[in-house]
């Protein structure tokens, strides 16, 4: 079975006020203050990863929150594409 050159990339994955049980799957030190759809999409534009944006959809565990979801090109493994996406989004905010 091949992988899916394509996934799903969420912002409460970069979120520093979530735990990493409540979805938060990058390193404290690469998560933000309230990450954005918009955010995702402009790190992921910077990295090549041709994003493409859902912004009615809600978060399984957040199901009553809206935050839409970011679908991404696979060139690396997920933990190392998501760290990469996180990198670009510190470099962004500050």
């Amino acid at each position: 079975m091949r992988e899916s050159k394509i996934f799903v990339v969420w912002p409460e994955y970069f979120d520093s006020n979530r735990t990493k049980s409540e979805g938060r799957k990058v390193p404290k030190r690469l998560a933000v203050d309230s990450p954005k759809a918009a955010a995702i999409v402009e790190a992921a534009e910077k990295l090549g990863l041709n994003p493409t944006v859902e912004k009615e959809v809600a978060y399984p565990k957040s199901w009553w929150i809206k935050s839409g979801k970011v679908s991404v090109e696979k060139r690396w493994s997920k933990t190392e594409t998501l760290r990469q996406i996180a990198k670009k989004m510190k470099l962004v905010s500050g």
